[in-house]
Order: C-alpha cells, then structure tokens, then sequence
C-alpha cells in the first residue's frame, strides 16, 4: 500500500511542476528544500453486499406447432457391383494353329492329313484342310478304296454387325465294284471303277452381333455338282432364309424358307424340287419346354403339312425328365445321298430320284445320374417311299438299284455317356428297328439292330490317348440271283488304338481295326477288310 501511496505523490509532483516549467527563463530561480515526502492516506470504503436472486420459475406449458414443407430428395446411388470370389481356373489349352497326320498300314494303306487355321483378331478365319486315305487288299481282285478330301473356308465379320461365311470343297471318292465270284470271273481295273467327284459352293449371310431386337437373321445359298465314272451327273441348288425372334432372352420364335432343287442326268432327265415353309415357336417354362410348330412342304404341287411339336418335362430336375412328340418331313433320295448310303449304287436309268415322306412319333427318357447321362427312345416312324436296295440281277448283279415301299418302323434306341474317372470317357449306343413293309417282303439292306461301345482313356498329362471300339451288328436280308431270301451274317468289329504325344508337338499313331478278322458282308457279294493296322506320326504347329 505504501509503494502505491509514493507513486500517486510523485505523479501529484509532477503535474504541480508542469507550470512552473511553463513559465519564461527570465524568472527569478528558487531553490526549494523538500522537508518532508507527502503522504496521502485514503479512509477505508464501505463495501455493498449484493446478493443475486434467480428468477421465478415460469411452469406454463406451450404447444409448438411448426409447419415443415415435405420434399422429395432425387438420390443417385447406383447398385452395388458383386464381386465373385476369385478362383483359380483350369490351365488354359495351348492353341495350334496347324495339325498334321501321316500314316502307313495295311493292305497297303496310306494315310495324309492336314488340316490349318488363321485368325486374324475378331474380324477374320480363314482355314483349310485335306485329307487322303486309300487301301488295296491285293488277295481279293480290286477290293480297293481311295477317298481324297479338300476345303477352304472362312468367316469376316463387318463393323455393321453382320457376318458372311464362305467354303468350297472337294471330294474324290474311288471305289471298285468287286462283288463278282472272284473263282468264275475276272475284270480289268477301268470297267469297274467308280469314282464319285464331287464339287461344292455355300455362302451364308448372318448376323454376327446381337441385334437390339433380339432377332437373329441368316440368308444361305449351297449348290453341289457331283460327276460319277459312267457319264452320269448331278446339280443341287437350294436356298434358305431364316429369322428367330428371342423373348425375355429364352423363347424363341423361328421361321424358315427353304427352296431345294435337285437335276439329274444320265440316260434320262430327272427333276426333284421342294420347298419348305417351317415356323415353329419355343416356350421354357419353370421344369417343362414346349414347342408348337409345323412343316409346310410342297413338291410337284402336293402340300403336304407335317407337324413338328415336342413337349418335355423336368420330373426330378436334371436327373429325370421325360419328353414326347410328332414330327415330319421330306427327305430326298438322290445320287449323292443313295452313294453316301451304298457306293455300289447303280447310276444309270434304274437310279430312281424320289421323295421319302415320314412322320415321326416318339416318346423317351433322359437325365444325368451324378457321372451319367442317359437317354431312352422309342417311337413309331411311318415312311411312305423308303428307299430300299437289291442287286440289280437284270442288267449287272455288281451294282445295286433303289425300289421303294411304304414302310412302318417301330424303333428302340438308347445311349449312355459316363466319365467314372478323370481321364476316362465311356459310350454305349444300341437301336433295333422293327420293319413292317407293304409290298417287299423284307426291308432290304436295311440293319435291325446296331451297337456300338466305345471308351477313351488319357493318361500320363494327357500324352498317353488310349481307345477301344466294338461295333455289332445284325446280318441284313437280300436276295440272291436264284431269288431266295436269306440274311447276311453279322458283324462283330473290335478295334483298339493308342496314341503317344512325346512332346507338346509331335506324336505317334497306332489303330488295329476289326481285330476277330470278321469278313462280314454289310452288301451282299461285298465282303469287308478283314485285319487292317494303321500307324505313323502326328504333328501340332
């Protein structure tokens, strides 16, 4: 307190100075003795007590309304992406572009085979292949083969969505007609050869890319030209568009156009022309499928309307289903089909180009039994001018000519594919027919019951491909040049082959056919190679 009291003095000192310093210089000077330093002394305060106080408590109650505008908030929040959990995935195959085969065996039997492909990225395919395979069993006069085979094909897809595929083969097939009794006769090479040539064009316009309508469109033209030994020849032109229309991505809605002519020339002018009008729709339902459909046809102005509808049923999931349906069709029998069928078919003026009119009435079973799958049919099939085959005894009994019946066939066939183990591929196929004619007494050259097993092991990384083959089947009836009819013997044909790839390029080839030698005869006077081994080498690029 007494430091602050010589602060105020002093500062009361020097303000009572201020004037005097203020004064002229001309003053008289002083001196001034301070006695005694100032004290001031201030009474002591009275303080006020204040006491604060809150005020009363308001206990009304008040009801707030308050008036809120709604609104809606647009949000964009888009869905969520899943993400499957990665897995690890199978080995990717290596890819070649090149395949080759060659080969010897017997009887005297060489084998060629080469097959490449190029693809250019996504727009254009283009490949080719050939392939040669021959056989000359000399302990049976011109029991001889050659079949030689070209192709090139390609696919370019445009910018604008659509496709165009194009190809062009060739095909030389050589037999001998050696059905003569080889201890009475004997024949030059020329006379009995038959060599089948036969050259192909087809085009196909289609769409290569989902349309936004979900519609798929294709526009197709094919024509073949086939030539035999003897002066006769054979054009074949047809044309074909289609449409399918998808709904909800698994209905299809189909409709197809199809104009097919057939010119045959030898010693007479034959024509077979048809034209197809086929429509049909789809519908999958939850464990069922149906489909409602027809087959309009017409040839030489005959209309003829065959359904095409098949209902099937999931009875416990994919284990277990059931199907049923009718069906029909035209089917054509020309020179080249009745070739395919008996090369040692007659082509000249018996060669009968005709219509094979059938409907078709089926019913089965199919499923999947853990590493089975299974299927079981049988149906009735009606066929009006099937095609039938005989020695022709008048003119040459070495060749076989066509004659038709209305025929009915009640048919059994069933298959089963397995794979028990990794590696390990097991089919089993077996059909027996029941022919009812309606002039010919028997179905000629026509089988009644086929079978075939077959079971593929690979092994050893996939360089070891082991296989084994047995084919049965009933001998087929015929008559003979004394006219009695009798039945062939069967066949029993057992085959077993291996192959070994010692590296990612190159192989070896191993195939003994018919092991129990069986010389069955499948066309009467028409005995088949006994024993046959083929071997050599294969080749990836």
């Amino acid at each position: 307190m007494n430091t602050i009291l010589k602060y105020i003095s002093l500062f009361i000192f020097i303000l009572l100075s201020l004037p005097a310093l203020a004064q002229p210089d001309d003053l008289p000077s002083e001196e001034i003795e301070v006695v005694k330093e100032f004290e001031a002394i201030l009474e002591e305060s009275e303080k006020l007590a204040v006491n604060p106080a809150l005020p009363p408590v308001d206990s009304t109650s008040r009801k707030l309304v308050y008036d809120i505008p709604s609104k809606t908030l647009s949000l964009d929040y888009p869905p969520p992406k899943i993400r499957p959990i990665a897995m690890k995935g199978d080995a990717v195959t290596e890819a070649f572009k090149g395949y080759t085969k060659l080969g010897y065996g017997i009887p005297n039997s060489p084998y060629g085979e080469l097959a490449y492909n190029h693809s250019d990225g996504d727009k254009l395919s283009v490949g080719g292949h050939i392939k040669h395979h021959s056989a000359n069993y000399k302990k049976l006069e011109h029991q001889r083969f050659a079949e030689t085979f070209g192709k090139l094909d390609g696919t370019y897809f445009f910018d604008q969505g659509f496709a165009v595929d194009a190809n062009l083969n060739y095909t030389n097939d050589e037999v001998h007609f050696y059905g003569y009794d080889h201890t009475a006769e004997s024949f030059e090479r020329e006379p009995i050869r038959q060599i089948f040539k036969t050259f192909e064009f087809g085009t196909r316009f289609y769409n290569g890319e989902r349309t936004n309508g979900d519609i798929n469109y294709s526009a197709a033209f094919d024509f073949y030209r086939q030539t035999d030994n003897f002066a006769a020849g054979e054009n074949n032109f047809d044309i074909e568009l289609g449409a399918t229309k998808w709904f909800k991505s698994k209905h299809p809605l189909n409709i197809k156009l199809i104009t097919d002519f057939t010119i045959y020339e030898d010693t007479i002018k034959q024509e077979l022309s048809n034209f197809y009008l086929q429509p049909n729709f789809t519908y999958h339902g939850e464990g069922f499928k149906i489909k409602l459909g027809a087959n309009l046809t017409s040839n030489n102005d005959i209309l003829r309307v065959f359904p095409d509808v098949e209902a099937s049923y999931s009875i416990v999931g994919n284990k277990l289903g059931a199907f049923v349906g009718w069906n029909g069709d035209l089917q054509k029998n020309t020179m080249r089909s009745l070739s395919d069928y008996n090369p040692f078919i007659a082509t000249y003026s018996r060669l009968e180009l005709r219509n094979t009119a059938y409907n078709n009435f089926y019913g089965g079973v199919r499923g999947t039994l853990q590493v089975v799958d299974y299927e079981a049919t049988a149906g009735l099939k009606k066929a009006d001018n099937l095609a039938l085959f005989l020695n022709d005894n008048q003119e040459d009994s070495k060749r076989f000519f066509t004659l038709y019946d209305t025929v009915d066939i009640f048919y059994i066939k069933g298959s089963v594919k397995a794979k028990p183990i990794s590696g390990l591929e097991v089919i089993l196929t077996v059909g027996q027919n029941i022919y009812t004619t309606t002039v010919q007494a028997k179905a000629w050259h026509l089988p009644s019951i086929e079978a075939n097993a077959s079971v593929r092991y690979t092994t050893l990384n996939d360089k070891l491909l082991l296989k084994g083959e047995l084919f049965v089947e009933n001998g087929v009836p015929f008559i003979d040049e004394l006219g009695t009819v009798d039945n062939l013997n069967g066949l029993i044909d057992l085959s077993l082959g291996a192959e070994y790839r010692f590296s990612k390029n190159f192989g070896v080839f191993v195939d003994a056919n018919n092991l129990a030698s069986n010389n069955r005869q499948r066309w009467y006077r028409y005995p088949t190679y006994g024993l046959n081994i083929l071997g050599g080498i294969t080749a990836r690029f």
